[in-house]
């Protein structure tokens, strides 16, 4: 399982040993990899009362431009910094740069923790 807590490895290379085992709230989980398709959510359990709301994927997009906030159609995936084969797969993360049905925009959200898409106009 993937892990959040402390490295097993000391500074100098060598290993630690763990005096316990992981706790839930250490616990990490494989990325959301939020695709463009029709709209699938899935609800994950947060720490604490919370809940998270993950898009597995999604073809709308909260576009800002200017003052005002449209809801736009997600076309393709054009760039996406976060990993250089995202933007062949059609995945979305944040700073991910997404051709709309108004133009070019950047995604400013996070979808896999947020579920949806919100996009600053880049024209």
């Amino acid at each position: 399982m993937k892990d959040q807590g402390r490295s097993d490895r000391r500074r100098t290379g060598g290993r630690l040993k763990h005096a316990s085992k992981k706790k839930r709230h250490e616990l990490g989980r494989e990325p959301a990899e939020t695709t463009v398709g029709e709209p699938k959510l899935q609800v994950i359990d947060a720490r604490g009362s919370a809940d998270k709301l993950r898009a597995l994927s999604t073809n709308v997009a909260q576009l800002a431009d200017g003052g005002e906030t449209t809801e736009v159609e997600i076309e393709d995936v054009v760039e996406n910094p976060a990993n250089v084969n995202y933007a062949r797969r059609n995945i979305i993360t944040k700073g991910a740069v997404i051709r709309t049905s108004d133009g070019e925009a950047r995604v400013t959200s996070r979808p896999g923790q947020t579920g949806q898409v919100s996009a600053v106009a880049l024209d």
